[in-house]
């Protein structure tokens, strides 16, 4: 997998929206992401069309491709950052110039909904994208140097570094009220022990199964798979959702699943439960509640990179990135 040129001090960062419009976000929340990022030492840029919302509080596929050649076309901008997530990225697969990608490779990153662009993306052009904030998560003050810190460690360093559990997270509306959150004490937690090195796929469950049988979907047979689910999910949901994508697979090396929201009802009971049921998960290292998903803080991961995975030590290297 080829990798894309890590960020430095100076760098322009172009925001696109692929998913939902920007629109939905405050003036405050923008001028606040767009202050973060340009502290860390980046220059942020916006695509032209990420201010339109349609009825979906989207643009149109013919938009959001524009928005997504132009940044990849454009030889000043160094990193791809999604606005947010949403519904309907995928509608945009059949339609993206993937030669040109290839020819202008750079960071892509976003999370949720943006799975489905950045698994076509390393699919399509063998290029490593990355699992990690957009660009509205930086609106975020509670929490932030956790993600902020895993955001450089990701895309700006070239040597290998071991993600640790953050000490606090929250599933709260942080964007609603940030200055009364609630937090809780973090711990990763060991399903199976053992230890593997492997490439890493995955993102958020239900929009990664959406690949499934099309042309853009990664060959994740003898991967180590990251998945996490939303709000949307519940346990009945995720457990078909998990039984249909290691079928899919044919054979992983590891599994780690990002933190469940607290609608989505996953109890540790339901969550063995539906481990359980699959014989393959008690032979390879399997961690749970990690940081990384729909609930904060949320670390930055290569998708297509290389990982080493302790799930007894509950150690997670990233290797190649």
């Amino acid at each position: 997998m080829k990798r894309p040129a890590k960020l430095t001090q100076g760098d322009e960062i172009r925001v696109i929206a692929p998913s939902r419009s920007i629109k939905i976000l405050s003036d405050e929340g923008i001028q606040l992401a767009k202050q973060r990022l340009e502290n860390i030492g980046f220059n942020v840029s916006f695509g032209k069309n990420t201010g339109i919302s349609d009825l979906q509080q989207s643009s149109s596929i013919k938009q959001r491709i524009e928005d997504l050649h132009e940044a990849f076309s454009d030889q000043q901008v160094k990193a791809v950052l999604t606005v947010i997530g949403g519904f309907n990225c995928n509608e945009l697969l059949p339609y993206i110039n993937y030669q040109l990608l290839t020819e202008n490779p750079k960071i892509l990153c976003g999370y949720s909904d943006i799975t489905a662009l950045a698994n076509a993306i390393s699919a399509k052009c063998q290029l490593i994208t990355y699992s990690g904030p957009h660009f509205s998560s930086f609106q975020m003050t509670g929490l932030q140097d956790y993600q902020t810190n895993y955001f450089i460690k990701c895309l700006m360093n070239e040597e290998s570094y071991q993600v640790c559990p953050s000490t606090h997270w929250s599933d709260d509306l942080w964007f609603l009220d940030q200055e009364n959150r609630v937090y809780e004490e973090t711990e990763w937690k060991v399903y199976s022990a053992g230890e593997t090195t492997g490439s890493l796929y995955g993102g958020n469950l239900c929009t990664l199964n959406l690949l499934q049988g099309t042309p853009y979907f990664p060959n994740i047979t003898e991967s180590i798979l990251f998945i996490e689910d939303d709000e949307l999910t519940n346990p009945e949901t995720f457990a078909r959702d998990l039984a249909s994508l290691l079928q899919a697979a044919n054979g992983i090396k590891g599994l780690l699943i990002g933190r469940f929201q607290k609608v989505s009802r996953m109890t540790e009971e339901q969550l063995y439960f539906i481990l359980d049921k699959h014989p393959q998960l008690k032979k390879i290292p399997v961690l749970y509640d990690m940081d990384f998903g729909h609930t904060q803080p949320s670390v930055t991961l290569p998708i297509g990179g290389t990982i080493h995975v302790n799930s007894n030590m509950r150690k997670v290297e990233i290797v190649h990135f």
